[in-house]
């Protein structure tokens, strides 16, 4: 027993060292700190309106009508059955979710007609989503939701609504990962081969 918490205190030292002299960034690009982190918010956050269905890790998602940008309804997961999908929400005011963009469209366009498709859905208002990515332009197909307690990132397993938040789904539509916060360059290759394994 004694051993057992020596092992762990260490463990709790080596957190706080890494913080202290790194901060938070490594920590939460982890696995174990994106699990922990998410755990957090949902004991925080207000339960989502009755009735309001929430994915669960390895489930398929509930299904979502949004509507396009550049007008039409799509509905999810089943416009893009049949490839694994990599869903990020986002808002024209979120800068960390601005700075992650081109990391989104690189993938995007290294993905070609077999790899993972990629969606962003902006919580957003239309008219400053047009004007933002008139200057930022993405490839890559972007829907609009309104925020709020029962919009499609809640749906999606993010519960208090903090921005930028990406999900991973199987071709088939089951949630493979979540994540919260922004891809550094280079991040999405190595996240995005959950595709291919169960969910943790």
């Amino acid at each position: 027993m004694r051993i057992l918490l020596v092992a762990v205190g260490a463990g709790l030292v080596g957190v706080a060292a890494s913080l202290l002299t790194t901060g938070p960034g490594p920590l939460l690009r982890s696995e174990v700190g994106q699990r922990a982190l998410q755990g957090a918010l949902s004991v925080t956050a207000p339960k989502p309106p009755a009735g309001v269905a929430v994915a669960r890790p390895g489930t398929t998602i509930p299904t979502l009508t949004l509507q396009a940008l550049k007008g039409g309804v799509v509905t999810l997961p089943g416009a893009y059955a049949g490839r694994p999908l990599l869903i990020n929400f986002w808002a024209s005011w979120c800068g960390p979710c601005i700075e992650e963009m081109p990391e989104l469209q690189r993938y995007f366009a290294e993905q070609g007609s077999n790899g993972a498709q990629v969606v962003g859905i902006a919580l957003d208002d239309k008219a400053a989503v047009d004007a933002f990515l008139e200057r930022v332009p993405v490839r890559y197909p972007i829907l609009l939701d309104t925020a709020g307690p029962t919009d499609s990132s809640v749906r999606l397993g993010n519960p208090k609504g903090v921005l930028p938040y990406s999900v991973l789904l199987s071709a088939d539509g089951k949630l493979l990962k979540q994540r919260i916060g922004p891809f550094a360059p280079g991040e999405i290759d190595s996240w995005a081969r959950a595709m291919a394994q169960t969910p943790e």
